[in-house]
């Protein structure tokens, strides 16, 4: 069981002393409508009140309700946000990439990144970032795109442990209780994208990378061959997302 009121005041702790390390006063994030930028919203509203900016950046492809949970958020919390529309720079460039949802998705990210941190600029705040352990442990996210950032709270909390943190804070129920999506296109979810459940991943992970087990271990504990291979094999290969890009050593 997770003491989440100490775990909160750890991260207002490390939230305080990494803005006021950059020399900055105010910070930015792009609320999707999802889990992890609520609760990332939510911390972030605490330790900086008004100097707290949250930014919407639907696209055409955006669900109605994702938006409409994120003001819902806001205004519970009393949180300033403003939304920005990514539909028209995405029209005039999708025409290239034929329909391929990874490309668009991918791209979609990207363009969020850009806006957010011109919008970062404009305030001269910093980006927060709002990716969870379990996204950086598998690279389900876009490289210079959600998972830029200049401080992310909450990238060592599993997602699926997100959730009873989410209750904790008091986000609302709307968030709490929708399924995971990126919402890059209609009826996407993460959870079909990665072919297993949240919870099940991280009981993966937690064995995998928290505890270091052995494949014979993993095995023992009840998970398939097929599932251990594909895992272990996406964590090795998007260890680099999680890296500073290699510099040449000469």
């Amino acid at each position: 069981m997770n003491d989440w009121k100490k775990i909160k005041q750890k991260l207002i702790n490390f939230l305080e002393l990494e803005v006021k390390n950059t020399g900055h006063e105010k910070v930015v994030l792009g609320l999707s409508g999802g889990l992890d930028s609520a609760v990332v919203a939510v911390l972030c509203k605490e330790v900086f009140k008004d100097s707290l900016l949250c930014v919407l950046l639907p696209s055409q492809f955006s669900s109605k309700a994702s938006v409409d949970d994120a003001i819902e958020l806001c205004e519970k919390f009393d949180i300033k946000y403003e939304i920005v529309s990514i539909e028209p720079m995405l029209i005039s460039y999708i025409n290239n990439m034929q329909n391929d949802n990874l490309r668009i998705g991918n791209f979609s990210a990207r363009l969020r990144m850009s806006v957010l941190y011109d919008i970062s600029a404009r305030e001269r705040s910093i980006v927060v970032g709002t990716s969870n352990k379990s996204e950086l442990l598998l690279g389900y996210g876009t490289i210079y795109g959600d998972l830029a950032c200049a401080i992310n709270p909450i990238g060592n909390i599993y997602k699926s442990d997100l959730f009873d943190f989410a209750k904790f804070l008091g986000v609302t129920e709307s968030i709490v209780n929708k399924a995971p999506s990126a919402d890059f296109y209609e009826g996407q979810s993460d959870e079909s994208d990665l072919g297993y459940t949240y919870s099940r991943i991280d009981e993966f992970l937690k064995a995998f990378v928290d505890n270091n087990s052995s494949k014979d271990e993993l095995l023992k504990l009840g998970f398939e061959e097929e599932m251990i291979e594909k895992i272990i094999k996406r964590v090795k290969i998007n260890s680099f997302k999680r890296e500073l890009p290699k510099i040449a050593q000469i």
